[in-house]
């Protein structure tokens, strides 16, 4: 059964990479912004990715190319057949707080 994908209000995450890599100026960042589209294909595999360190309730996969790592980090709602997308961050930025 497919699950649904929701950004909970994250969107504005994508939309400041979106601008601070640039992707309306440059092919290559275009091509890279296009590939964090595989966040969708949490709708057939959202157990995809391992827990993350800092919640063991929280899963995250990782897209891009060294040295542009990105995290998507999300909650899965086996009940309610849901993912949803809790933060977009770079791979390089420290663990998550508890904030």
């Amino acid at each position: 059964m497919k699950y649904l994908v929701r950004l909970t209000g994250r969107l504005r995450d994508m939309e400041a990479i979106y601008i601070y890599v640039e992707a309306d100026a440059s092919q290559h960042a275009f091509a890279w912004f296009k590939s964090s589209r595989q966040i969708y294909s949490l709708e057939r595999f959202p157990s995809r990715g391992p827990f993350i360190p800092e919640n063991k309730k929280l899963r995250h996969i990782l897209f891009g190319k060294q040295p542009h790592v990105y995290r998507i980090i999300c909650a899965v709602d086996k009940r309610h057949h849901v993912v949803r997308v809790l933060h977009i961050r770079h791979g390089f930025r420290g663990a998550l707080s508890a904030k």
